[in-house]
């Protein structure tokens, strides 16, 4: 019996020393990525001023132009774009898989969804060159469809699946009582649904819009061949755009080791990282601020 005790003593204990090396290990991969971005960043510094590469309008690296302004720009412009079709999509679709849609058809159509994510962003980037960028360019009469929009459509599409499946968790995680509660008073299923069940899962539905807003700003390969490439200033959605991660891809593969382009693009990295990072702290914030607010 004493036996069987410290065997399962010193069981727990080997599985608690696991458990918190590999919690170490993954914090300390997030700090070594973040001081080696933060190392060539300030590498690149020395060569180059902050407030140009802050505030300067070009990215042209054959004049040494390195201002991230239009980068930065093009990547909320398309994300935000992406954030407009995707949010109100996903959580109507959210909604109606968890209250409305019937048994038989959630059965095809939630499988079909999670299947959407699995969908390779190259596949969905090509469809936005042969498909969505002609007719975007019909409806517009530009040259081409490549361009913003486009990007921005195929980001909500890859963003979907996310926001879709976080969203129908948070609704169905809202206790029967409440709904129960709002009919008892007379509240029809609309009203209940929006007065009751989705301020309830507030907290998880913006948890979800963050999470797909992160899906959309690090995409790389779809908005790399949907979107044109300039490194121009955008001025509406029907332009031509070049996002930060769409930048590193085309630049880092054939850029010399240890100039200051190839530091730039750490650089540019390191912004990409401050912005996600950002997001997911206000995220945070806000899914604290909604559950206060319900604790209430």
């Amino acid at each position: 019996m004493k036996t069987n005790i410290l065997y399962r003593e010193r069981q727990n204990t080997g599985f608690r020393w696991l458990f918190k090396i590999t919690g170490l290990l993954v914090i300390a991969v997030l700090g070594g990525i973040f001081l080696m971005l933060m190392w060539n960043t300030f590498a690149f510094f020395i060569d180059y001023s902050p407030l140009d590469f802050i505030s300067g309008a070009q990215w042209d690296p054959s004049s040494f132009s390195y201002g991230i302004l239009p980068l930065v720009v093009s990547s909320i412009l398309v994300t935000l774009g992406a954030m407009i079709i995707a949010v109100p999509l996903g959580i109507g679709t959210a909604t109606f898989l968890s209250e409305y849609c019937p048994p038989k058809i959630k059965t095809y159509l939630k499988p079909a969804i999670e299947m959407l994510a699995a969908v390779p962003s190259v596949a969905i980037g090509f469809l936005g060159i042969v498909l969505l960028g002609p007719g975007i360019a019909d409806i517009t009469n530009q040259a081409n469809g490549l361009n913003a929009l486009n990007g921005a459509i195929l980001l909500a599409i890859m963003a979907l699946p996310t926001i879709i499946t976080v969203s129908e968790d948070a609704i169905n995680a809202v206790p029967q009582t409440y709904r129960e509660a709002s009919y008892g008073i007379g509240a029809d299923k609309w009203e209940t649904v929006r007065k009751i069940v989705l301020p309830a899962a507030a907290p998880g539905i913006i948890a979800a819009v963050m999470l797909g807003v992160g899906r959309a700003i690090g995409e790389t390969m779809t908005v790399l061949m949907a979107t044109g490439n300039a490194a121009a200033f955008p001025n509406s959605f029907f332009d031509s755009v070049r996002t930060i991660t769409a930048t590193i891809a085309i630049e880092m593969g054939e850029v010399p080791y240890n100039t200051t382009h190839y530091f730039a693009l750490y650089a540019i990295a390191a912004v990409l990282f401050m912005m996600t990072l950002v997001v997911n702290i206000l995220g945070e914030h806000y899914v604290n601020k909604f559950r206060k607010f319900h604790a209430i």
